[in-house]
């Protein structure tokens, strides 16, 4: 069952649209709305991912630079 939006179904039929090209447009817009939507919890899960590596990889980077100073 595919979503739409009234104000954008009311919006193109007082533009003058048919009342199936309409609806097709207001439930498209609808899509992309979710999948943009979908796409930011992606881009917030993904900067998690990238600062936890990146302080992973300073930690491991400091831990390796304080075993080579005490070795030598």
């Amino acid at each position: 069952m595919t979503t739409m939006i009234a104000e954008v179904y009311v919006a193109f039929k007082s533009a003058g649209a048919d009342d199936d090209k309409a609806l097709a447009a207001a439930s498209a817009i609808a899509d992309y709305q979710r999948d943009i939507a979908e796409l930011k919890g992606d881009v917030k899960l993904i900067k998690w991912i990238v600062g936890f590596n990146l302080a992973f990889s300073v930690t491991v980077l400091f831990l390796i630079v304080r075993v080579v100073a005490t070795a030598a």
